[in-house]
């Protein structure tokens, strides 16, 4: 089974990665919406959106939002923030949606690059640009590998709560393998995460099979230049 359709479904994930900042989040959110431009009620796609969160600060700033995810349980969650305009499902980005239908789509915080068959990735550009409408936008957030490469540690220690977080990172094949190993007082679990170091190159390639085109690059949340060799961000804007 692929590592992604048991580990997000895991409490252990959320656990890990539940201090992730809701102020950086709008912040990020906020900038965004300040240079797309978005009319009002325009209807905006966050693919792979896990609990919600870029989805319902979208839809408390008066955009029409679907939010979509593998993981079952992260739907289950943020189903429970459901309005009329805002709505969550869940689904696998490798699959069409919805044709011609939204004005935004957002794939935010490296919530791309899991599939070790390269036409996976080809068909989420294509659902992509199947959903969006003509001049549609597509937001992509990920890691800037060159800096995360750089500046890879081999090992690390967490301890949450009552649970002991053993991590092992390395790099085989341009693919960042994170093994995980979690202790508590049930025994140990063990699981993997496995993301490919995707560049500004290798997302345009991707884009332009797809019938996208970049429109504009940043390196961080504030939006700044992207510079490879200093951005913590790889923030591409495409255009359909």
């Amino acid at each position: 089974m692929e590592w992604f359709k048991t580990w997000f479904n895991t409490p252990y994930y959320h656990l890990l990665y539940g201090n992730r900042d809701n102020k950086e989040a709008a912040f990020f959110i906020d900038n965004l919406l300040s240079h797309l431009n978005l009319p009002k009620a325009s209807r905006c796609w966050d693919l792979n959106c896990g609990k919600g969160r870029h989805s319902l600060y979208l839809n408390k700033k008066g955009y029409e939002v679907i939010g979509t995810d593998l993981s079952e349980e992260s739907i289950c969650f943020a189903k429970q923030q459901e309005t009329d305009s805002l709505h969550f499902y869940k689904h696998d980005m490798r699959n069409l949606f919805y044709a011609n239908y939204f004005d935004a789509v957002f794939n935010l915080f490296t919530s791309f690059g899991y599939f070790k068959n390269k036409q996976d990735d080809v068909r989420v550009f294509q659902s992509v640009s199947k959903a969006l409408k003509s001049g549609g936008l597509f937001v992509i957030d990920f890691f800037n590998a060159a800096c995360v490469l750089a500046n890879l540690k081999a090992s690390e220690e967490k301890q949450i709560g009552e649970v002991a977080f053993h991590i092992r990172k390395r790099v085989e094949n341009n693919i960042i393998i994170k093994e995980i190993t979690a202790e508590d007082k049930t025994g140990k679990h063990l699981f993997k995460e496995e993301v490919k170091t995707f560049t500004l190159t290798d997302f345009t390639t991707l884009a332009q099979k797809a019938g996208l085109k970049v429109k504009h690059c940043f390196g961080n949340y504030s939006l700044q230049a992207f510079d490879e060799h200093s951005a913590e961000r790889l923030i591409i804007i495409f255009e359909k």
